[in-house]
């Protein structure tokens, strides 16, 4: 276990999250250096898909002030070869990952992958990303979603 990673929550991390976070943070500053050169991207699933995966781990620490039911589930999808879906469950007072696949989301947002890293990174706007994301559920739960921040701002 490490110090926190602060998006994902004020506890200590295991190890593989904090290198995660590394690798995350060196991915979209290339990304950046891209888009400044005019160049594609580097969205090879072997980069893009740990990285995203990475980003998903701040759900449940994103809706920790959502207010909802004991067992709600706030579902995020990631379009894309790189992507995959993450649900996250009230439980108690805070939010956990479930593997429960069988329940409705309360709350829904499938977002692609090139506008999920950017957001989550703060390159775009959650006004931005909200025109091409598909929304469903309670608004309040999905603008939480919309607001998960990736990185130390």
């Amino acid at each position: 276990m490490v110090n926190g990673v602060g998006w994902a929550g004020p506890d200590p991390a295991p190890v593989w999250l904090d290198i995660s976070r590394e690798f995350t943070e060196r991915l979209v500053h290339q990304q950046h250096i891209r888009d400044a050169a005019g160049m594609p991207g580097a969205t090879e699933t072997q980069f893009l898909k740990p990285v995203l995966a990475t980003f998903a781990m701040a759900l449940p620490y994103a809706m920790r002030d959502e207010e909802a039911d004991r067992g709600a589930i706030a579902e995020l999808s990631i379009s894309g070869d790189s992507g995959g879906t993450w649900r996250a469950v009230k439980v108690h007072q805070e939010w956990a990952f479930t593997d429960v696949d069988d329940a409705p989301a309360v709350a829904s947002l499938i977002i692609d992958q090139d506008t999920a890293w950017r957001l989550f990174t703060k390159a775009i706007t959650p006004a931005a990303a909200r025109t091409c994301s598909i929304i469903s559920g309670y608004k309040r739960t999905t603008d939480r979603m919309l607001s998960m921040v990736t990185i130390l701002a």
